[in-house]
C-alpha cells in the first residue's frame, strides 16, 4: 500500500504541474504540446491499484481517484452514493447550444483470481510490452483516457460548441443500477442536454497493417431468466422416478442442445462486412457474405472456436451459469434451479424471446421467471458525432477502414439510448487479432505504445467535436 501510495503522490505531482504549467497532452488547441508530460500508462497503472472489484464495488475509492485530481485543478464536480461505498462521479464543462457530449466509463471490475494469473490482477505490471492489470482493458484504460482528454479540454480554456460531461459511475458490471440507472433516476440534471455518448464497445483492429475501427451502435440484449423444477423431496438412498433435479436437468439438456436458429440482422450483416475489409482469403470472402457462410456447419463450428464473440451474434444464446439444489448430499431437495444468462438479438421485444424460451424448456413442474431485461436500441450510424470521429481518425490513420460494430455483451449504454442519447461505444485502441481475450479472463493486458497512441487519438476525438463549428 505505501508503495501505492508514494506512486499516486509521484503521479499527481507530475500531473499537476503538467497541466497548470499550460502544456497539455495533445496538439489541436492553443497553446497545447504534441506529446503528453504525464504518461497515460503510469496513471493507468495506479488506477488499476484501486480496488473497486465487483462484488462488491467500493467504486467510491475510484471516486477519490478521480476528486483528488479535480479538487486541485479547480474542476467543479457532483457526487452521489447509490448505497454506501458505490460512487458516482461526474462534471461538466459548459459550451455552446449544439447537443452536449458525455464521456462516461465504469470504474468498477470483475474479480480476477491472482492464482491464475502472471501477477496481482490489481498491481499493474509491464511486461514485454504489454501492461498486465484487472481493467486495463474493460475498462479503465478507456476511463484514463476520457479523463485526460476531459482536463487537458478543462485547462485549455478555450470555447466550447457544447457542453462536455465526464461521469465514473459504479456497478456495470452487475448491470448499472447503483450506477448509471441511479444517477438517472435521483440526478437526471446530469444528463441534460447531453444529445452524444460515448462508451466501451468498441474498439479497433490491426491485422497486418491494416486498420479497421469499429463503433458500436447497438448491443445484443440481456434477458436473464430463472428455471425452477418442483419435485417431491427424499432421501438420497431411494431416488424416486422423478425429482427437481432430473426435471431441471430434463429442461436444461432442452436448452443446451437445440440451439436458437441463426439469423442474420442487418446490422450484423454490416459489422460482418466492415470486418472482411481488412481481412483476406477466404475468410473476407466469408465475412462479406456472411449469410451465405453460416448456411456451411463447418464455417459455423470454426467460428464458435475461434471467434466465440463473433459466432454470438448470428443468434440468440444462452449460457446456463448458476445452478442450486439440495443443501445436504444425501437429501432429494423439493426444489431445484437454475439461473441462465440469455442473450438476444435486439430485432425483438425481450417478451417474444421468453415465450420462445419457455416452450424450449417446457415441463410438468417447472416455472420460468424473468429476473432482468432490457429494451433493444440502436444509435444513429449517420450523426455528426459519427461523421467526426470518421474524418478524424482518417486523418490521423491514413487509409484506415470503418465498421458500425454489434457487441455481443452489454453496456451502460442501453440505459442512455432509452433516454433518446445518441450512444456508441468507442475506443481508437488497435487490436491484434485476439489480443484482448484477457477481458474477464485471466492475464487481462493492454500493449503500452499502442495504448499510448490511442490516448492521443481518443483526445483529438473529443477536440474535433466539441470544438467544431455547430450542426
Amino acid at each position: 500500500m505505501k508503495t501505492r501510495t508514494n506512486l499516486f503522490n509521484r503521479l499527481q505531482r507530475n500531473f499537476l504541474r503538467c497541466l497548470t504549467s499550460g502544456v497539455f497532452i495533445l496538439g489541436g488547441i492553443g497553446g497545447v504540446s504534441a506529446q503528453p508530460l504525464l504518461d497515460p500508462v503510469e496513471l493507468l497503472s495506479d488506477f488499476v491499484g484501486i480496488d473497486t472489484v465487483n462484488p462488491p464495488g467500493n467504486e467510491a475509492n475510484a471516486v477519490a481517484f478521480y476528486a483528488r485530481y479535480l479538487d486541485e485543478l479547480g474542476i467543479a464536480y457532483e457526487t452521489g452514493e447509490s448505497a454506501p461505498g458505490r460512487g458516482n462521479l461526474w462534471a461538466r464543462l459548459k459550451g455552446g447550444a449544439a447537443p452536449g457530449l458525455m464521456l462516461l466509463q465504469h470504474t468498477d471490475v470483475v474479480p480476477g483470481d491472482p492464482r491464475y494469473w502472471l501477477s496481482d490482477p490489481l498491481q499493474a505490471e509491464i511486461r514485454e510490452g504489454y501492461l498486465y492489470g484487472r481493467g486495463v482493458v474493460d475498462m479503465k484504460g478507456t476511463g484514463i483516457a476520457q479523463f485526460l482528454a476531459f482536463v487537458a479540454i478543462a485547462q485549455s480554456g478555450v470555447v466550447l460548441n457544447r457542453d462536455l460531461v465526464f461521469m465514473a459511475s459504479a456497478d456495470e458490471e452487475a448491470g448499472g443500477f447503483f450506477g448509471v440507472d441511479w444517477v438517472i433516476k435521483n440526478h437526471p440534471e446530469a444528463f441534460e442536454g447531453i444529445g452524444y455518448l460515448l462508451n466501451e464497445g468498441g474498439s479497433g483492429l490491426l491485422n497486418e497493417g491494416e486498420k479497421v475501427f469499429a463503433i458500436e451502435v447497438t448491443q445484443k440484449v440481456p434477458v436473464w431468466l430463472k428455471i425452477s423444477a418442483e419435485g417431491e423431496p427424499g432421501h438420497g438412498s431411494y431416488p424416486r422416478p422423478e425429482s427437481s433435479v432430473t426435471k431441471l436437468l430434463k429442461a436444461l439438456n432442452q436448452l443446451q442442445s437445440a440451439p436458437f436458429p441463426i439469423r442474420i440482422i442487418p446490422p450484423v450483416d454490416r459489422y460482418f462486412k466492415g470486418l472482411a475489409a481488412g481481412l483476406s482469403g477466404q475468410q473476407a470472402i466469408d465475412y462479406q457474405d456472411i449469410a451465405a457462410a453460416v448456411q456451411r456447419p463447418d464455417f459455423v463450428r470454426a467460428l464458435h472456436r475461434s471467434h466465440p464473440a463473433l459466432h454470438a451474434l448470428l443468434r440468440d444464446t444462452c449460457s446456463i451459469t448458476m445452478l442450486a439444489g439440495s443443501s445436504k448430499i444425501n437429501v432429494v431437495p423439493p426444489i431445484a434451479e437454475a439461473e441462465v444468462d440469455c442473450r438476444m438479438l435486439p430485432d425483438r421485444a425481450a417478451s417474444a424471446f421468453v415465450e420462445d424460451f419457455k416452450a424450449r424448456v417446457a415441463g410438468e413442474g417447472l416455472t420460468v421467471d424473468l429476473t432482468m431485461a432490457f429494451s433493444p436500441a440502436i444509435s444513429d450510424s449517420s450523426s455528426s458525432l459519427i461523421e467526426s470521429i470518421q474524418g478524424t481518425l482518417s486523418g490521423r490513420h491514413p487509409g484506415a477502414r470503418f465498421t458500425f460494430s454489434v457487441a455481443s455483451g452489454f453496456t451502460d449504454s442501453h440505459f442512455t439510448r432509452d433516454l433518446g442519447i445518441q450512444s456508441y461505444g468507442f475506443s481508437p485502441m488497435l487490436y491484434l487479432d485476439g489480443e484482448a481475450r484477457g477481458v474477464h479472463g485471466n492475464n487481462e493486458a493492454v500493449h503500452v505504445e499502442r495504448y499510448r497512441r490511442a490516448v492521443l487519438d481518443y483526445q483529438a476525438v473529443i477536440e474535433a467535436f466539441v470544438l467544431s463549428p455547430t450542426e
